[in-house]
């Protein structure tokens, strides 16, 4: 009986020290070709108006690695506008709005810059 009782204090305990997982956002950059660009310049917003001004950035822009990908990390689980730029290509135009994104997962997005 003192068995049962301990494992369910300690079932218990930790259920409220479990955090849920972090909301993140992968993104993967590609060229009008479908090649990997890498040290693409990616910034999120939360609303079209910041976007479309480019100010009030959710985080510090990111530069995507070798692979092509950058993760933004510890997002709400709602869109984002996405802008994407290298050089003279960007993502204008194109995909700039996620879906919904959905909570405790790895959301993954492909971009092209043109």
């Amino acid at each position: 009986m003192k068995y049962i009782i301990g494992v369910f204090i300690v079932v218990v305990a930790s259920s409220f020290l479990m955090k849920p997982a972090p909301t993140n956002l992968r993104i993967t950059t590609l060229n009008e070709l479908g090649n990997v660009e890498d040290s693409v310049e990616v910034t999120l917003f939360r609303t079209v108006q910041d976007y479309r001004e480019e100010v009030n950035p959710v985080m510090q822009a990111q530069f995507t690695d070798l692979k092509g990908r950058t993760t933004f990390k510890g997002l709400e689980p709602i869109k984002y506008y996405i802008h994407a730029e290298k050089g003279d290509k960007s993502n204008v135009g194109g995909g700039v709005e996620t879906d919904t994104l959905e909570e405790g997962k790895i959301n993954k997005l492909t971009i092209i810059i043109e």
